[in-house]
C-alpha cells in the first residue's frame, strides 16, 4: 500500500487517539473474566463501546501502533448511528460526518438515472446515509473508550494463540517488546479484518469469489463539491464514484484499466490529476491518502466456534457499491454485544449466543450478493450492457412502482430475522413487525419531555404496550420478564396527551408509530436491546411467548441461582 504524505491542511479533523502507555495491570470491572476484542477497526471499536457502556470488562488488542489512516469505509447508515447512540457516543460523531440524503446514479450519457434515498427520512432517528472519513471515525471511537473504566485498548499487541476450555478462552498476545501475556477471557471477538488471525487460528475458511479489477481510491481536501449525496457515474469508459464529505473533504474512486495500476503500486500525482480534472483542479497536498485495491465477495464458513466469534470483515467481505461493508460489521457488533451482556449477567444461558450467526448470516449474504449485482450492473465497462441498463431503468422509472423501487431503495434487503431470538419462528405465522427494527421517532413523554424513543426504552429489554393501559402491563407476571430486566412502557397512538402513570407513556410527535403500530393496538411488543422486535402478542399469550423465548435463550428457571458466565480469574501474566 502506498499513501501520499498528509499535508497540514488546517481543516477540521477529529482529535487523534494515540496508543496508551503499556499497562502492568488490566482494568477491573465486576471481577469477571473480560471479553477480548481482537482488532481496533470500526467493528471492534463499536463492539468495545457497546460492551463498555454495559459495564462489561473488555480488552481490545491491536497489532498496529495506532488506528488506521487508510481510505476505507466512507458511509455511515442510520442503523449504525442508532447503535452508537445506545453506546452513548453518537453525538460526538456528528462533528465528523456530513448528514447525507442518499445516492444519485448517472447513466452512460452522464444524465441522472435514479436518486436512491430513504423512503422515510429519519425513521431510525438519524440520517439514512452519511459520508465520513474512516480514520476520523476510528480516532473518535478509540477516544470514547476512555469514558469506560472497564475497557482498555492495547496497541502493538498481537494475538498469537487462543485455546478454549470449558470455562473460557486462554488468549496469548505478544507486545511490542516481544513479551507475551496470557489473558483468561470469557469470550473472544475476532474483529481483525479480512486477513483475520482469529479466523486462521480457528481453521475457518472463507467461501466466495474475488474481483480482479483494481480501483484507485483517493481522499482529497479543498474540494468544491458541496452535495450531501454520493454520486455513482456508470460511464462504461471508466466507472467512478464521488462522495463529498464535510469541510472540503471528498472521496474519488476510479476503475483502473488493464495495464494501469494495481494493489501496492505508487500512483503518479499527474495521473490522479488527469482523472479528477473534469471535476476539480488538484494541487500538491490535496490528496491526503490513496490506495489501489480489489474487492472480495466472501463469507466465512462459520461465525462461531465455542466462545470465539467472527465479526465484520473477518466474517464477510463485500464490494463497496451498496455502502454496507462497515455497516454490516456494526450490525454484527450490535447483535452479539447485547447477547454477551445478557449471558454474562446470568439472566439467560449461552444458548442465546448461537442466535448470532443464525440472525446475521442471511442478511450479510444478501448484502454480499447485492453488492456484486450493483457492481456488475452499475459499474459495467460494456457499452451495450450499459445502454441496455439505462433504457430499462428509465423505462421502469416512468411507472410509480418502478420509480419507487429505485428511489426508495427497495432493491436493498432490510434486516429481518425469521429465526433466532424471535417468536414465532415460523415465517408464515410472524406478524410483519417481528424480527424487524422498531422505528425511533421523537416522542412526547408523560414527564413533558420530547426525546428519542430509545431514551424511554432504556438500555435493555422493553415490554411495550401498544395503546394499552397500566393494568394491561400489570397483567404480565411471568418471571422471564424480570430475569431479562424488561422495562415496561406504553405507546399511545391517538391524540390524547400522556399523563403520569406507573409506567412511562409516550406519544409520537409526527413520526411513523401510528402507521406502523396501528395494527397492533391492544397488544404487547417485546423489544430487544438492539431495538429489534422479538415478539408481538396479546396479554393472554404471555405464558406461551415467555416459555418459547426462555427455551431459545437457555434462561434458567425462576427459582434457579445462575452463575454469571465469565466469572473467575481475570488474568495471568
Amino acid at each position: 500500500m502506498s499513501t501520499t504524505p498528509a499535508a497540514d491542511t488546517g481543516g477540521q479533523r477529529a482529535p487523534a487517539a494515540t496508543a496508551p502507555e503499556p499497562q502492568s495491570e488490566w482494568p477491573e470491572c465486576a471481577g469477571e473474566r473480560p471479553v477480548v476484542v481482537v482488532g481496533s477497526g470500526p467493528t471492534g471499536l463499536i463492539a468495545a463501546n457497546l460492551l463498555g457502556h454495559a459495564g462489561v470488562r473488555t480488552i481490545v488488542v491491536e497489532r498496529n501502533p495506532t488506528t488506521s489512516d487508510q481510505p476505507k469505509a466512507i458511509s455511515l447508515d442510520d442503523e449504525t448511528l442508532r447503535t452508537l447512540q445506545r453506546a452513548g457516543v453518537a453525538q460526538v460523531l456528528y462533528p465528523i460526518i456530513l448528514p447525507g440524503t442518499g445516492t444519485r446514479y448517472f447513466g452512460a450519457d452522464g444524465r441522472l438515472l435514479a436518486y436512491a434515498r430513504s423512503p422515510i427520512p429519519g425513521r431510525l432517528g438519524h440520517p439514512a446515509k452519511s459520508p465520513f472519513q474512516q480514520p476520523d471515525l476510528e480516532q473518535v471511537l478509540c477516544a470514547t473508550l476512555a469514558h469506560f473504566p472497564c475497557v482498555s485498548i492495547h496497541f502493538e499487541t498481537a494475538l498469537v494463540d487462543l485455546r478454549q476450555h470449558a470455562d473460557g478462552v486462554t488468549v496469548t498476545v505478544e507486545e511490542a517488546t516481544g513479551a507475551r501475556r496470557t489473558v483468561e477471557a470469557a469470550y473472544v471477538l475476532g474483529c481483525d479484518g479480512g486477513r483475520s488471525t482469529v479466523r486462521r487460528l480457528l481453521g475457518v475458511e472463507m467461501i466466495g469469489s474475488s474481483h480482479k479489477e483494481p480501483w484507485l481510491v483517493m481522499d482529497t481536501i479543498h474540494d468544491p463539491h458541496d452535495q450531501r449525496y454520493g454520486m455513482h457515474f456508470a460511464d462504461p469508459r471508466r466507472p467512478h464514484v464521488i462522495i463529498p464529505g464535510r469541510d472540503g473533504h471528498c472521496r474519488y474512486e476510479f476503475l483502473m484499466h488493464p495495464g494501469e495500476y494495481g494493489a501496492g503500486d505508487v500512483v503518479p500525482f499527474a495521473f490522479m490529476q488527469r482523472l479528477v480534472a473534469p471535476y476539480r483542479a488538484l494541487a500538491p497536498g490535496d490528496v491526503i491518502r490513496y490506495t489501489v485495491y480489489t474487492f472480495h465477495a466472501l463469507v466465512a464458513q462459520r461465525w462461531q466456534v465455542g466462545r470465539v466469534f467472527l465479526l465484520g470483515d473477518a466474517a464477510h467481505m463485500m464490494p463497496p457499491f451498496a455502502g454496507q461493508g462497515m455497516n454490516s460489521g456494526a450490525r454484527d457488533a450490535d447483535n452479539l454485544a447485547w447477547k454477551i451482556v445478557e449471558v454474562m449477567r446470568g439472566g439467560v444461558g449461552p444458548e442465546l449466543l448461537s442466535t448470532y450467526e443464525a440472525e446475521r448470516r442471511p442478511h450479510a449474504e444478501a448484502m454480499v450478493k447485492l453488492s456484486q449485482r450493483l457492481g456488475a450492473i452499475v459499474m459495467t465497462t460494456s457499452r451495450p450492457r450499459a445502454l441496455a441498463r439505462d433504457f430499462v431503468v428509465r423505462t421502469l422509472a416512468k411507472t410509480k412502482a418502478g420509480r419507487e423501487y429505485f428511489e426508495r431503495m427497495r432493491f436493498r434487503p432490510r434486516p429481518h430475522y425469521h429465526t433466532g431470538f424471535v417468536w414465532p419462528r415460523a415465517r408464515k405465522r410472524q406478524p410483519p413487525l417481528v424480527g424487524q427494527m422498531l422505528p425511533q421517532p421523537l416522542v412526547f413523554t408523560s414527564a413533558e419531555e420530547r426525546v428519542p424513543l430509545d431514551e424511554v426504552l432504556g438500555p435493555g429489554f422493553a415490554l411495550v404496550g401498544v395503546d394499552t393501559d397500566a393494568a394491561t402491563l400489570d397483567r404480565l407476571t411471568d418471571p422471564f420478564w424480570e430475569q431479562v430486566g424488561a422495562r415496561r412502557l406504553a405507546i399511545a397512538l391517538d391524540d390524547r396527551a400522556p399523563h403520569p402513570a406507573r409506567y412511562p407513556i409516550v406519544t409520537d410527535v409526527g413520526g411513523p408509530l401510528p402507521q406502523e403500530l396501528g395494527a397492533y393496538a391492544g397488544q404487547v411488543l417485546l423489544v430487544r436491546p438492539d431495538r429489534y422486535v422479538a415478539a408481538v402478542f396479546r396479554p393472554e399469550q404471555e405464558r406461551q411467548v415467555a416459555a418459547a423465548l426462555r427455551r431459545i435463550a437457555g434462561a434458567p428457571r425462576a427459582d434457579a441461582s445462575p452463575t454469571p458466565a465469565g466469572s473467575g480469574t481475570a488474568m495471568s501474566a
